[in-house]
């Protein structure tokens, strides 16, 4: 990808990663809702509640955590940005995976003990998912023989006749970056589960709402990872974008939430089932 088409992808993402990834959260509600039986909020209601976070009185514990929220926020958008850019695909999750530190910092400058519980299950879910996010990246390299995400994206060959069993194991653990039930044990969304939202308890009005876009701009990264496995066909990358997000949709209306030992037990096994099993026979071919 030449230096003005990198540049043009970088502004494209940051200005619309945000719109796309509210509108995903807003048909998930909607979606969500009718599983459930209700009629559920408009599809803009999350951009709804962004604003008026923006609009509230910002009331913090300390004002390291402003600091460090920036810092999850800004290294989430570079993490896309390289990304879409056609990056390097292993800087990008080296930069999510800062990007998570800085957000649990964050939850331990407040000295909560609800957000410090949070802030542990938070690191607990990064030891769950790593593991697997590692082997897709290996699994798109022993392919592709690059990490390059333009040169993956180009690829002749849908990654997913190579990789099913990375796929496999990636839709899995997008569970937990979904932050979906049964692995949603850091900050619930869901008031039946939690009294207070775990590692986010302590913030509110710009810092949450900072919070929220950061989750938007990763839910589309993650979606165009998804997309990665068949990018030599866009329009079957969407729908396959899409239908991965409706079958965590679907995962999230139908689960309790585990408890943690059951995530990371579960998330390893499937990294070393699916994940290992995948590289081992692409090693023998």
């Amino acid at each position: 990808m030449s230096g003005m088409n990198a540049l043009l992808a970088v502004i494209l993402y940051i200005v619309l990663a945000p719109i796309i990834g509210g509108l995903i959260s807003g048909v998930d509600r909607k979606i969500s809702a009718r599983m459930q039986g209700r009629y559920g909020p408009p599809i803009l209601q999350p951009f709804y509640d962004v604003f008026k976070l923006m609009a509230k009185q910002n009331i913090v514990v300390n004002k390291h955590q402003k600091f460090y929220i920036l810092c999850f926020l800004i290294f989430v958008i570079i993490t896309g940005a390289i990304f879409f850019a056609g990056g390097d695909l292993l800087l990008a999750i080296f930069a999510l995976t800062l990007a998570s530190v800085f957000f649990i910092v964050a939850a331990y400058s407040t000295y909560s003990p609800y957000a410090y519980i949070g802030a542990e299950r938070e690191m607990l879910q990064i030891m769950a998912y790593e593991p697997m996010v590692i082997l897709t990246v290996v699994g798109m390299y022993m392919v592709t023989k690059s990490f390059n995400v333009i040169d993956i994206a180009t690829y002749d060959q849908p990654l997913l006749f190579s990789l099913p069993g990375i796929f496999l194991g990636f839709l899995f653990i997008l569970t937990i970056k979904f932050r979906k039930s049964p692995f949603d044990i850091s900050m619930s969304h869901h008031a039946h589960q939690e009294i207070v939202r775990g590692v986010i308890t302590e913030f509110s009005g710009k810092e949450l709402a900072m919070i929220e876009i950061a989750h938007w701009y990763e839910n589309v990264f993650l979606l165009g990872i998804v997309c990665l496995f068949f990018a030599s066909n866009p329009i079957i990358a969407i729908i396959l974008a899409l239908l991965t997000y409706f079958l965590e949709i679907f995962i999230d209306n139908n689960n309790s939430r585990l408890k943690w030992q059951s995530t990371l037990g579960s998330a390893w096994i499937v990294a070393l089932i699916l994940g290992v099993g995948n590289i081992a026979f692409l090693a023998l071919l």
